[in-house]
């Protein structure tokens, strides 16, 4: 009797470990519940602007035509942030600062972060290969991994779905989602431009692909997952997904301008119904939030942003290199991630500094040169110049620096 009412204390004490044990929240988990303060993040009054960034970027925007929305950020605080010119031309519509731009390929580096949340969520690896998701993909040996570092091989989607459009006279005005893409590209075969992991080869076609990928593991649209895990915890609230297999009208003012000229607005298409290479919807504050919601940990652990951030191919001009779903610019005691975007009149730049904390994103909605000219801004901010013909091939600046 004595021994079994010794026996109930300690049983009660295993099922209390027990519980607690199952109860305990990963780091991951704990970070996610903590506050995420955006309006300490986002404080910022004009009337302290940063003069020297005032004077550049009006300068870029008199003498180099930079139409669009800028966001400029050292160690947490806010130095400069404006709108310069129009959001639609045709309609006099003056841009403001929480006006949403189609991405573009900055598009990439949300949907990297997505996959690499689910792989450690343990629901992909990144060795797995595209068969295993669609078993009637054409094409052998390509993985997630070959996917993230642009090493796959692939034909570009955007060239093969425009001819096969046109040969086959299909209505332009609706667009396919990314299943649709993925099966027309069973069907038809397209010819790859290489072999997988042969060298690296920037294409769209590699996160349209995992965009496909994230919908099939998830079971849901690409558009709600992002929302729900990377937007949401970001509080990224000014930021969605926009295609055109879903919306008639793509519900944003913005409209993207080419061909350095006022007269070519570009109206979305078939083109745009494929997202994950492009198709996210945002603003600069959204995406200095992204900056934050990453250095804080709300998204990815260090250690997977560390890999995500590793460079996977051989070194351009010595400084620059491409890694899961990030560009990269590394010289001696300086890391800088960054990624451009190009696409239907639209033109970006987001730049994290990792080393000197300096965010920089330029949203813009006329495509130009303009952000070919940015070296001041770097220099005023800190940080090196990430424009990689101003080095040359053994990574040394180039003389007219």
């Amino acid at each position: 009797m004595r021994f079994q009412n010794y026996l109930l204390p300690v049983a009660a004490a295993l099922l209390l470990l027990s519980a607690c044990s199952k109860n305990k929240k990963t780091p991951q988990e704990v970070v996610a519940e903590t506050p995420f303060d955006t309006t300490s993040i986002l404080k910022y009054n004009p009337k302290n602007a940063d003069k020297r960034i005032d004077a550049f970027m009006q300068n870029l925007h008199k003498h180099s035509g930079f139409n669009g929305n800028v966001l400029v950020a050292k160690k947490g605080k806010i130095l400069y942030e404006n709108a310069f010119g129009w959001a639609n031309y045709l309609t006099r519509d003056s841009l403001k600062v929480n006006y949403q731009f189609e991405l573009a390929s900055v598009t990439k580096t949300l949907t990297s972060t997505a996959i690499l949340m689910l792989m450690e969520q343990g629901k992909l690896k990144l060795d797995q290969n595209v068969k295993d998701f669609f078993p009637n993909f054409p094409y052998d040996g390509i993985t997630i991994r070959l996917l993230l570092t642009h090493r796959s091989g692939m034909m570009n989607y955007v060239y093969f779905t425009d001819d096969v459009f046109r040969k086959e006279h299909r209505d332009q005005r609706k667009g396919l989602n990314n299943a649709q893409e993925m099966a027309l590209i069973a069907q038809y075969k397209p010819a790859p431009f290489n072999k997988p992991n042969v060298r690296f080869l920037y294409n769209n076609s590699n996160f349209m692909v995992l965009g496909a990928i994230i919908e099939k593991v998830t079971g849901i649209p690409y558009a709600q997952y992002m929302k729900e895990n990377v937007f949401k915890p970001a509080e990224m609230n000014n930021t969605a997904v926009y295609s055109k297999a879903v919306y008639d009208k793509i519900p944003v003012r913005v409209v993207g301008h080419d061909r350095n000229s006022w007269r070519y607005s570009v109206a979305q298409n078939f083109l745009d119904g494929p997202v994950g290479d492009k198709g996210i919807y945002s603003t600069v504050e959204d995406l200095y939030l992204f900056d934050r919601a990453m250095r804080a940990g709300r998204l990815l652990k260090q250690q997977t942003q560390d890999s995500a951030y590793t460079p996977r191919n051989p070194m351009v001009h010595g400084h620059f290199n491409y890694g899961y779903g990030w560009r990269i610019f590394e010289a001696p005691g300086q890391k800088v991630v960054y990624h451009t975007g190009w696409w239907h009149g639209f033109r970006h730049i987001f730049v994290r500094d990792l080393k000197n904390d300096v965010t920089i994103v330029l949203l813009g909605n006329l495509v130009n040169g303009s952000l070919l000219h940015l070296d001041d801004l770097f220099r005023i901010t800190g940080m090196p110049i990430i424009r990689k013909s101003a080095y040359t091939g053994t990574g040394d600046e180039a003389e007219d620096q």
